[in-house]
């Protein structure tokens, strides 16, 4: 069994099956709650040199998907986490951030930032497991965040350094 990561167009044919899926999955959690301010993402935000898209691939198959994209000049947001049904829970998730964390110091970035949604209670473990910071309140029931004044979007931030690079390698 052989695993590596790949940089990918965010419009590689391949690819476009896993985005409708995910976004599928992402309409069955939430309906329409997030249409009505959706954000028109352009694919050249996730190409070289200022965002990737990674696929983490097992003997020729797409496991696990991750990208970034600019936040602002030293923040790389990071989005289109996914992995595999089936394959969920044996960290595969993580090894695709910390790669993404990997290759955004390596593009210059300094910090992180990331949103998810407020019912998906396992990526908040996934980014509470690598270090990220939540910036919300984690006693609060999740789904106040639904509501007025707030978005739905469960905001998190992550400092890097150089120092990442050695515990990623």
């Amino acid at each position: 069994m052989s695993e590596r990561f790949r940089d990918i167009s965010p419009e590689a044919p391949e690819l476009q099956p896993i985005i409708t899926g995910l976004f599928g999955e992402y309409a069955a959690r939430y309906g329409d709650y997030f249409s009505k301010d959706a954000e028109v993402e352009l694919p050249e935000w996730f190409l070289a040199p200022h965002g990737l898209f990674v696929v983490l691939e097992r003997d020729g198959e797409i496991i696990a998907t991750g990208a970034y994209k600019p936040f602002d000049e030293n923040t790389a947001e990071i989005k289109r986490i996914w992995t595999k049904p089936g394959l969920r829970q044996q960290g595969l998730a993580a090894r695709v951030v910390a790669e993404l964390e990997r290759r955004a110091i390596l593009a210059g970035y300094r910090r992180i930032f990331l949103t998810t949604g407020f019912r998906q209670p396992e990526a908040v473990r996934l980014y509470l497991s690598q270090g990220y910071e939540a910036q919300f309140d984690l006693n609060r029931d999740p789904e106040e965040y639904s509501q007025p004044p707030f978005d739905g979007r469960l905001r998190f931030t992550k400092s890097l350094s150089v120092d990442n690079l050695s515990k990623s390698a």
